[in-house]
């Protein structure tokens, strides 16, 4: 049986076409069945079989000779016009049966057939012959006959066959458009994938027969390849056809537009291939692959901070909108309250905090769940209860009106959920070292696709590292405050008035480090109305920095009460850091401030030089003899001394307020000086001013800080005589004491002073080469000091009962609160302290 494409040749073959040419790919196309068989001839590699013509008279005599015919017998037309064509092409012996043939043709029978004809070089080509009489001008009988090479024939008609197999048996869906992009030609192949019958398709378009599927973008390609010849390959379909109407379906297809031999365009092929199954992997791939990296973006992201609020939300932040429309993040009250996680008890409810809400499209769902901070209580029979009692997620993949209100905690939300549409549900418990701390809420509104198993795995994936981050937060949290609270117990709880001295001071923990620090400052009191400030700062961070701290400042307060001089402290605290420990260093600065004269004496163990500013606003920085860090070893510290005007400043801090990453430690020190010297602030005010110049965003480092402002001492407050050389200078002294306790009000302790400064005087007089002044200072006690040149400190000695002496000292001891002696530049001062029997002043 031949093909609709050899029938269609087999039809318009033998169609006499000026020129002479008989052409398989010259037609008009027509949509429907009949163009079919043209499709297939064009198809067929634009092949042209010559086709000869000759015209014949009644008499036998040639009188038309085409091209073609020259080209196919090799008889030029100038020597066939004129001849008989029996004698012309066939030998002798074949001439007499031609000749009646001839003769029953002009009398007006047709004939069609095959014959072999001698060409003029004496070759012979068997040609096929179609003759039909025509009436010439005069009305004379005339014969035409077209003729053809039988083998050229055969060879078209070989590849219309070879191309009708191809298109009718190939498994591959095939199908010709016109330039409409109506339908052609198909194959069987492609009405099965369909699903529709090929006259179904023909003359028509894809968007009309499939309206299931993708047909503009498919038309949109096709349109493509029309209008710039360039083929396009693996260009998807999807969607779904007559043929499998409740499944999605997809295929790979290739278009190439059809042209004939003289480049007119006649339309677009295609091949297709059902690729559903390697789709379907794809989409499964592809999807796998999004998971993988929202998994690996999240983890990257989640845990960044020590800070269980915000751990939360960037649990939030990850997946909103990429994996769920809406999320929130809910913990249980008593993990809030960094207590430790306890199980879920049946039949008991729970209590849970919002800490973190996302949503991507502002649906209104925030009406629905908590709002951040706001704390809710779910029945012990609540579906939320028993998924985190049970620890094991769960999943609604299609929430209704009565499945959401199992859900919300409040049945007004419920309308809420619907109207946001609300269409599937996950929870999933947080679970860390084996303890729930809360529950994590997922909800797809916008997202047509249901929460899956996939998507319960990577949730729960997703959910184990914030859960295991926000219990690190939690524990972190807890150890903090654990440490911040033994920090802040070794630092001074309370400062005490000084007279003639205010204090201000600072301590700023870091907010950038997630360890507690070792800086520290004292303000310790000393005899006769001094002060030692100290400021240090040990190296490092952690507990062990803390608890170095703390040794640190206990051992240089309790050398401070000794009186000892500052480079002596600095000495003494390098000795105990080296004996704590390898690794354990500090840096340290002590001053010493005396109210009487306002002088300073400061020593730095290689810590930051102190400020000053005068009343004048003149600030500088003061300039120490450089000293070693403690816990170095072997180097030695110097002081220095000056004195301070009434109305200046003297500030000690750390590094933390003044070094910054980027900055320039000076330019640090410069901009503290300068903040320091604007005038007309409180002392507080400029502490608070120089934060807030300084530690602008944060701070790496903890900070500690002291500032003092010097202060005149009122005149009842201190009271001083010169002892000469000569004369009754205990009894002089005397005199002078009770004449000063008279006039400030202390009467009722004249006579225990009178006995101590008789004391104090006389034994300068026996043990120092002699007195050189008395001074009484009233503050918090009232304190008697006498200073000479002897450098040998007074000590408690025996004495027999038959001694006339050595019991001064025994005396002092017992009349005072307390007694002690301290040295100076020129010997060294001997006091006691009395106390007042009220606050004084």
């Amino acid at each position: 049986m031949q093909s609709g494409g050899s029938r269609n040749y087999r039809q318009n073959r033998g169609r006499y076409r000026a020129g002479g040419q008989l052409s398989t790919h010259g037609f008009e196309q027509k949509p429907g069945r009949d163009a079919a068989g043209a499709a297939s001839a064009r198809l067929a590699g634009h092949r042209l079989v010559p086709l000869a013509t000759a015209l014949v008279q009644e008499d036998g005599r040639i009188l038309h000779w085409s091209q073609e015919a020259e080209a196919l017998t090799g008889w030029p037309a100038e020597e066939a016009i004129g001849a008989h064509p029996v004698r012309l092409l066939l030998p002798e012996q074949e001439r007499a049966a031609a000749e009646k043939l001839f003769d029953r043709l002009v009398a007006g029978r047709g004939w069609s057939g095959t014959h072999p004809v001698r060409r003029r070089d004496g070759s012979t080509v068997e040609l096929e012959f179609h003759t039909y009489p025509v009436a010439g001008p005069d009305g004379r009988p005339l014969l035409l006959a077209t003729a053809s090479d039988t083998d050229a024939l055969h060879e078209v008609e070989s590849d219309l066959a070879v191309l009708d197999g191809f298109f009718d048996q190939s498994p591959i869906g095939l199908a010709v458009y016109d330039t409409d992009l109506r339908f052609v030609r198909l194959n069987e192949a492609l009405a099965r994938i369909n699903g529709l019958s090929a006259e179904e398709h023909l003359g028509r378009r894809i968007s009309a027969v499939l309206p299931g599927i993708n047909a503009a973008e498919i038309e949109n390609v096709m349109r493509q390849v029309i209008a710039t010849g360039k083929p396009v390959v693996d260009a998807r379909s999807y969607g779904r056809v007559p043929g499998d109407p409740r499944r999605d379906r997809a295929w790979s297809a290739s278009y190439f537009r059809l042209e004939d031999s003289t480049g007119k365009v006649l339309g677009v092929s295609s091949s297709i291939i059902d690729v559903t199954e390697r789709f379907q992997a794809e989409a499964r791939a592809s999807r796998a692959q999004e998971r993988l990296t929202l998994l690996a973006a999240a983890g990257a992201r989640i845990g960044t901070t020590l800070d269980l609020k915000r751990t939360a939300e960037e649990m939030v932040e990850a997946i909103v909108p990429k994996f769920a429309d809406f999320a929130t993040v809910d913990l249980l009250e008593p993990v809030l309250r960094g207590e430790e996680p306890a199980p879920i008890q049946p039949e008991r409810s729970i209590q849970v905090r919002a800490v973190a809400v996302g949503e991507a499209y502002g649906s209104g769902l925030t009406t629905v769940s908590d709002t951040v901070g706001e704390t809710t209580e779910y029945g012990a029979h609540r579906v939320y209860t028993q998924c985190l009692r049970s620890g094991r997620p769960l999943l609604k993949p299609h929430v209704d009106e009565e499945v959401l209100r199992g859900l919300v905690p409040d049945p007004d939300r419920v309308a809420s959920g619907v109207a946001a549409g609300i269409h599937s549900y996950l929870l999933v418990p947080l679970i860390a070292r084996g303890m729930v701390l809360g529950g994590a809420e997922f909800v797809r509104t916008r997202n047509p696709e249901p929460f899956g198993a996939a998507d319960v795995s990577l949730a729960e994936e997703l959910v184990a590292r914030t859960a295991l981050a926000i219990d690190n937060a939690r524990l972190y949290r807890r150890e903090r405050e654990t440490a911040l609270t033994l920090q802040r117990s070794l630092l001074p709880q309370e400062i005490h008035r000084t007279l003639g001295l205010e204090i201000a001071h600072r301590y700023l923990p870091s907010s950038v480090v997630s360890e507690v620090g070792g800086d520290w400052f004292d303000v310790v009191p000393l005899s006769c109305g001094r002060v030692a400030l100290v400021v240090g700062d040990v190296m490092g961070h952690g507990i062990r920095a803390a608890a170095t701290m703390g040794q640190l400042r206990t051992v240089a307060r309790t050398l401070a009460t000794l009186d000892l001089p500052p480079e002596q402290v600095l000495g003494r605290l390098d000795e105990t850091a080296s004996a704590i420990g390898e690794g354990q260093f500090a840096t340290c600065v002590c001053a010493v401030y005396d109210p009487v004269d306002r002088s300073v004496v400061v020593c730095s163990a290689g810590h930051l030089p102190p400020v000053r500013v005068d009343p004048d606003g003149t600030a500088q920085v003061i300039e120490l003899p450089p000293g070693v860090p403690l816990g170095v070893g072997g180097g030695g510290f110097e002081s220095i001394e000056f004195t301070l005007p009434p109305g200046s400043t003297f500030a000690l801090y750390t590094d933390g307020l003044v070094e910054r990453r980027g900055r320039d430690l000076d330019e640090g020190i410069d901009l503290l000086a300068r903040t320091l010297a604007v005038p007309g602030r409180t002392l507080e005010e400029s502490c608070d001013a120089a934060l807030s110049a300084l530690v602008t965003d944060g701070t790496e480092d903890d900070i500690a800080m002291i500032m003092a402002r010097v202060l005149p001492v009122p005149a009842d407050r201190i009271a001083t005589l010169l002892l000469p050389s000569e004369g009754p200078l205990p009894a002089r002294a005397r005199r002078f004491t009770r004449a000063t306790l008279e006039t400030w009000g202390l009467s009722g302790l004249t006579d225990y002073a009178e006995l101590v400064v008789s004391e104090l005087v006389t034994n300068a007089l026996l043990h120092a080469d002699a007195p050189r002044r008395l001074r009484i200072f009233r503050d918090r006690t009232l304190t008697l000091e006498v200073s000479d040149a002897g450098g040998q400190p007074p000590r408690l000695r025996s004495s027999a009962e038959e001694d006339e002496g050595g019991r001064g000292i025994h005396l002092i001891s017992e009349l005072a609160h307390r007694w002690g002696s301290r040295p100076t530049r020129h010997g060294k001062v001997v006091w006691a302290e009395i106390e007042l029997p009220y606050r004084a002043g």
